[in-house]
């Protein structure tokens, strides 16, 4: 059986940046096996998978290299792209294991797909100290090096996302850490998604490192559901006004420069937008 797998990358702020991800427009006669076989394979964050159809867009499954998770912003924003070059503009809602997420695509000013995606109702909670602790140890951080006014907590906008903000720029740039016991507390933890680190570099300007010991990935280079969940997070703790948007740069790190745009509306799903274009 031959399968198309498309490969794009979103979210770029330049040539060469952005989060690469596998799309697989014909899954539905695929198994769990072998759409993880793909993913694997492919060797992306994710792969998205569109299984079936709804009357109002698709039913999509995302695999990382290492197992299925409910969601990926990033993927979504590159399947929708895909759709919209294919099929046309407008407004799609796709049916994930995260639930139903908005996505509204238009023509941007140079005449690419710019879609904005609306999470489902995000929570914020917080996070076990324990967890607290075992995290911080394994990234080498202390309780002194979390910024003034940012606690750390537990941030869900379509996965589940640790926030942690750091006040020290260099700390931020420099800490390291071990992938596999990382993602031992992960899977333990329940944090499908990555786990968010954040320095404030502006007012409604933040930097990005989201770590995702999985498979082959350590460092994601642009993770829509976190932007989400950033964006949750911030508006829970009063660091943004309604319908501030907020710019988170990622990618850096792992020499794939990244923006993604955030708009917090004063009561439910945050919208992340960005693009994707194709990888040749």
């Amino acid at each position: 059986m031959s399968i198309e797998i498309l490969r794009y990358t979103a979210f770029a702020s330049e040539p060469g940046g952005g989060n690469p991800a596998g799309i697989v427009l014909d899954a539905a006669d695929l198994s769990d096996d072998e759409m993880q076989a793909i993913a694997r394979d492919v060797a992306y964050p994710e792969t998205a998978f569109v299984v079936g159809h709804t009357p109002t867009g698709p039913h999509v499954r995302y695999f990382s290299p290492g197992a299925e998770v409910p969601f990926c912003g990033h993927a979504t924003i590159a399947t929708a792209v895909v759709l919209a070059e294919r099929d046309g503009l407008g407004r799609r809602v796709f049916t994930t294991g995260a639930g139903e997420i908005a996505l509204d695509a238009t023509a941007a000013p140079d005449g690419t797909v710019q879609v904005a995606m609306t999470s489902v109702e995000p929570s914020v909670r917080p996070l076990d100290p324990t967890l607290r602790d075992r995290l911080f140890g394994l990234l080498g951080l202390v309780p002194d090096d979390v910024a003034e006014g940012f606690p750390v907590l537990e941030s869900f906008a379509g996965n589940q996302h640790p926030v942690v903000v750091l006040a020290d720029e260099q700390l931020f740039h420099q800490f390291r850490f071990a992938p596999s016991p990382l993602a031992e507390l992960a899977h333990e933890a329940g944090w499908a998604g990555t786990v968010t680190v954040l320095h404030q570099t502006a007012p409604l300007e933040y930097e990005a490192r989201n770590l995702f010991p999985v498979g082959r990935i350590t460092e994601d280079p642009a993770t829509g559901s976190a932007a989400a969940a950033t964006g949750a997070y911030l508006r829970e703790v009063g660091a943004v006004a309604p319908d501030d948007r907020v710019v988170i740069r990622q990618g850096r790190h792992v020499g794939r420069p990244s923006v993604l745009l955030v708009d917090v509306p004063a009561t439910g799903g945050i919208t992340v937008t960005g693009g994707a274009t194709p990888i040749r």
